[in-house]
C-alpha cells in the first residue's frame, strides 16, 4: 500500500492572468521561532516565504502556516523590490488562515482589493497565483476543480471543507489566491504527497466564516458540537435502534461533557438531520445538488453562540431540539489540536522532564505510543482537562535506574489525581515528604528523592544547558 501525506505548500495554477489580480498578490517573508516538543527548552530559527492577496480594509489574506510562530514578517508587491514590515492581525490556525496588516499603509497605494466569490463548480478552470520556489517573480498556472469535500487540514489536524485541484504543485505559493471570474474562490493550502498533481484550497466559505468571526475584533473559532458518531449502514444495527427503512442517520456513541450537546443529547440517540438537512447512513449530507460531504458541514457554518436544530431518534421516538454551540475542538479534547504560536510547557524535577501531552509530539513521533494516542481521542472533563507525561529523563545520580523512561503517561502524583499541568506542578511544589511518587494507571511507580532533586537541580540544568527548570 502506498502511504500518502498532506503537506503544507505553495501551489500554482492558472487561467488567463489579469493585470489587476497580479497587482493584488503579494510575497510574504517570515522569520519564525520553531519550538521543539521533544526538548521543550529549545527552539530553532526558520526563514520561509509564502503568498497572500490584498482584500478589503487594507488587509492581506494568507495561510496561518505561512506566518505561524513568526518573529518578523515582511511583504512585497508583484513588480516591486521594496519590502514592507507587516504583523499578524488575526489568525485561525484551525482553518489555516491569517490576516496581516501593514505598519506603513502606503503599501496599498495603487492596488485593488480582491473580492470573494462562492464555491467554484466541478471541472471549473481556476487561476492560482503565487510565488513558488525557483524564482522571485509571480507565477500563474491553471488548475481544474476535481473535488469539494471534507479533508484534514495538515496545519491543525482538524477536518474542514476543502477544494481539490488537479494541477502541478510547487512549494512556496501557500496562501496565494485561487481566482475565477476575477474573484477569490479559495486560498492555496496543501498538497497530497506521492500523488500526481493533487492539491487543496481553503474554500471561500471557510474564509468568509473567519472574516465574519473577527468583525467584533476577536477570533472565537470554528464551532465543535462535541459528539462522536458511528455510521448506520449495517441493517442489523439499524434494527437494534428501531430505524424504519425510510430513516437515515448516525449513532451518537459519545458526548463531551464540556459542550452544550451534553445537556440535550444522549448516547444511543440517532442523529437524523441538522437544520433540516437529512444525514445519510454513511454520515454525509447533500450540500450541493447530488454532491455529498461530512455532516459537520452544517456545524462549520455556525459561529460560536449560535444554535443548531437537530432531529434525533431516541428509543424509536423522533424528537427535535435546539443546541447552542458553545465550544471549539480544543474546549472538548483532552489533547489539543496541533499547537502554534505557543511555547511548550515543561517541568524539570530531579532530571525527570514532565510536560502536557501534545498532538505536536504525537504527530512527529513514529513509535506506537498506544496509551498516548488513545488519550488523544478522549474528551476533556471537569476533573481532567489536560494529560501529563514524563517526557524523558535527563541522566544523573538523582534518577539512576529510570534513564529509559520516556513518553510515559502520568496519572497520579503523591497519590493524587490532577486536573491539568498547572495543578500537577502545584502538587509537586506543595510536597514536603521524603519521596515523591509518580504513578500511572497500571500502578507502575517512580520515586523521586525530594532532597536529592533539589540539591542537584542546578547541576542538571547546567549540564543540559537548560536556563529554567519550569515553563508553564
Amino acid at each position: 500500500m502506498i502511504k500518502t501525506l498532506l503537506v503544507l505548500l505553495s501551489l500554482t495554477f492558472s487561467s488567463l492572468a489579469s493585470t489587476d489580480v497580479k497587482e493584488s498578490v503579494v510575497k510574504i517573508y517570515t522569520v519564525s521561532k520553531i519550538p521543539s516538543y521533544t526538548t521543550p527548552w529549545n527552539s530553532s530559527i526558520s526563514r520561509s516565504h509564502g503568498s497572500g492577496s490584498i482584500i478589503a480594509g487594507n488587509r492581506i489574506l494568507t495561510n496561518a502556516h505561512v506566518v505561524a510562530n513568526e518573529t518578523f514578517i515582511e511583504v512585497k508587491r508583484h513588480g516591486d523590490t521594496k519590502k514592507y514590515e507587516a504583523e499578524v492581525e488575526f489568525i485561525a490556525h484551525q482553518a489555516d488562515l491569517a490576516i496581516l496588516k501593514l505598519k506603513d499603509e502606503s503599501f496599498f497605494e495603487g492596488t485593488t482589493a480582491l473580492e470573494l466569490d462562492g464555491l467554484p463548480k466541478f471541472e471549473e478552470d481556476i487561476a492560482v497565483y503565487g510565488f513558488p520556489v525557483g524564482g522571485d517573480s509571480l507565477s500563474v498556472s491553471r488548475g481544474i476543480v476535481s473535488r469539494i469535500e471534507h479533508k484534514r487540514y495538515a496545519h491543525s489536524g482538524e477536518i474542514f471543507l476543502a477544494i481539490q485541484v488537479d494541477a502541478a504543485v510547487n512549494p512556496g505559493s501557500s496562501g496565494g489566491p485561487a481566482i475565477s471570474n476575477g474573484k477569490i474562490v479559495g486560498v492555496v493550502m496543501q498538497q497530497l504527497t506521492r500523488s500526481q498533481s493533487i492539491g487543496y484550497l481553503v474554500p471561500v466559505e471557510i474564509v468568509r466564516h473567519f472574516l465574519n468571526d473577527i468583525k467584533d475584533g476577536k477570533y472565537d473559532g470554528f464551532a465543535h458540537l462535541g459528539i462522536s458518531t458511528q455510521t448506520m449502514e449495517n441493517e442489523a444495527l439499524r434494527d437494534v435502534y428501531h430505524m424504519d427503512k425510510n430513516q437515515t442517520g448516525v449513532l451518537i456513541i459519545d458526548i463531551s461533557s464540556k459542550s452544550n450537546a451534553y445537556k440535550k443529547l444522549q448516547e444511543h440517540d440517532i442523529l437524523l438531520s441538522i437544520d433540516g438537512h437529512i444525514i445519510n447512513n454513511d454520515g454525509t449530507v447533500d450540500f450541493i445538488k447530488n454532491k455529498f460531504t461530512a455532516y459537520k458541514y452544517y456545524i462549520d457554518q455556525k459561529q460560536i453562540g449560535e444554535s443548531v436544530e437537530l432531529d434525533i431518534l431516541r428509543k424509536g421516538k423522533k424528537m427535535a431540539m435546539h443546541v447552542v454551540i458553545n465550544t471549539v475542538a480544543n474546549d472538548n479534547l483532552l489533547v489539543n489540536t496541533i499547537t502554534h504560536d505557543a511555547t511548550p510547557k515543561y517541568l524539570v524535577y530531579g532530571g525527570y522532564v514532565f510536560s502536557p501531552l501534545s498532538r505536536n509530539l504525537l504527530v512527529n513521533n513514529r513509535s506506537t505510543l498506544l496509551r498516548l494516542r488513545e488519550a488523544a481521542g478522549e474528551w476533556a472533563t471537569e476533573k481532567r482537562e489536560e494529560a501529563v507525561i514524563l517526557l524523558k529523563v535527563l541522566a544523573s545520580s538523582a534518577n539512576r535506574g529510570d534513564h529509559n523512561y520516556s513518553l510515559w503517561m502520568v496519572d497520579k502524583v503523591d497519590g493524587k489525581n490532577f486536573k491539568n499541568f498547572a495543578e500537577f506542578i502545584q502538587i509537586i511544589r506543595n510536597f514536603r515528604g521524603k519521596h515523591l511518587i509518580i504513578e500511572n494507571e497500571s500502578g507502575v511507580k517512580i520515586a523521586i528523592d525530594r532532597d536529592k532533586a533539589r540539591e542537584l537541580e542546578q547541576v542538571i540544568l547546567n549540564r543540559y544547558d537548560i536556563k529554567n527548570s519550569i515553563r508553564w
